[in-house]
């Protein structure tokens, strides 16, 4: 659901990205907006779309500041923030580690509707004032008060107070991964001072209520109400999808709790020369050893690594005449570990940075690499065996 989309700013180091998904809700929401908040409140009926517009933006910005809430905690708790994407179901804050503590998840957690609360707050106070302001008399857009004797700028600060307050309210609702799921994961996990069990529980309630969301959504349905049903049933179903991959995360943590980047480094990788050409690479090693990740050697140091990712961004009729070096990682943005560095935290870090392999040194020597392939070998063998 989240791998397209683009940037759209940074701030404070935290990627801000829309996910294409994210159109589709905005469109929804503008023209819900227009046809029924603003729809009897606003005339012609472009006044109508442009508030609609403004209204979806604004909900946005709230969504982005619910998340910026979360986010702006976990920095101050020293848990890096790569990136907040907005997309068809709100927004989501790609928290790079776990938090350290069950009162750092709380406070975490949430932060997120805290904000949600203050800004419903403001935008009830900013509705009342339009009302004391306009509620009476020709509005601004040089039109007549309709029936319902609203100025749109009191329908649109309602409507937006309204929507926050649902918002913070349905996080809060206790369904891992939403923030109340994640609160009564810190409860948990403060009571039981089982980080592990304590995920595997949330989850698993987390699972719960997003098979009520769905049935809740089908018998909608039934009843008639389509879009609302489906609607209701497809936050089910994302729900769903979320709780079952936080289950087989926490599993899978619990496979590699003990182990080092030692137990599953890779140590005979052959070393190539910067100056290799791809075409020799390819021919006289990739498709011999079915190896993936290579360690450049350069004055008796690994000055970079060269992928098959790094190799297919290059046409095939250039590797007789391309040298590996022009096409390498080089070493000073990679990302390396010593030998005895937790699995759990080393696959973290790759999920987090995208990176398919690590670098394994020690007092400064290149001395192995961890690669994904590696660490599902190592889960499988230990699966096989019973482990």
């Amino acid at each position: 659901m989240l791998g397209n989309g683009f940037k759209i700013f940074t701030v404070r180091g935290i990627e801000v990205r829309l996910d294409y998904s994210w159109f589709i809700i905005f469109v929804l929401v503008t023209w819900s907006l227009a046809r029924f908040q603003f729809g009897g409140v606003a005339r012609p009926i472009y006044v109508a779309w442009g508030l609609g517009i403004v209204g979806s933006f604004l909900f946005f910005l709230s969504v982005l500041l619910h998340e910026l809430g979360h986010s702006f905690v976990a920095l101050a708790k020293g848990i890096p923030v790569p990136r907040i994407t907005l997309f068809i179901f709100g927004g989501a804050a790609q928290i790079a580690e776990e938090p350290k503590s069950a009162g750092d998840e709380f406070f975490m957690a949430l932060a997120g509707p805290a904000v949600s609360v203050v800004i419903s707050v403001l935008a009830g106070v900013a509705a009342i004032f339009a009302y004391m302001s306009f509620g009476q008399g020709e509005i601004s857009f040089s039109a007549p008060m309709n029936e319902w004797g609203l100025h749109p700028l009191v329908v649109l600060f309602g409507w937006l107070s309204m929507v926050n307050m649902m918002l913070a309210v349905f996080n809060l609702i206790p369904g891992f991964p939403l923030d109340g799921g994640r609160v009564f994961r810190s409860i948990l996990w403060g009571v039981t001072s089982d980080s592990a069990k304590s995920t595997l529980i949330a989850a698993a309630v987390g699972r719960g209520i997003a098979f009520l969301f769905i049935f809740g959504g089908v018998y909608m349905i039934f009843r008639g109400l389509m879009f609302n049903g489906i609607w209701i049933a497809f936050i089910g179903w994302f729900l769903l999808n979320a709780a079952t991959q936080t289950g087989k995360r926490q599993r899978l943590q619990d496979m590699l709790a003990g182990h080092k980047a030692g137990d599953v480094m890779m140590t005979d990788c052959p070393f190539i020369d910067p100056r290799t050409l791809i075409s020799d690479l390819v021919y006289g090693q990739i498709l011999h050893t079915g190896r993936r990740c290579f360690p450049i050697l350069e004055d008796g140091r690994v000055s970079g690594i060269v992928t098959l990712h790094n190799l297919q961004g290059v046409a095939r009729e250039l590797w007789p005449q391309t040298e590996v070096r022009n096409v390498m990682i080089p070493a000073s943005v990679l990302k390396s570990v010593p030998p005895d560095a937790p699995l759990t935290d080393l696959m973290q870090m790759m999920a987090a940075d995208g990176y398919n392999q690590v670098p394994v040194v020690k007092d400064g020597v290149f001395v192995g690499m961890v690669t994904r392939e590696a660490v599902m070998d190592f889960l499988r063998a230990k699966s096989d065996l019973g482990l």
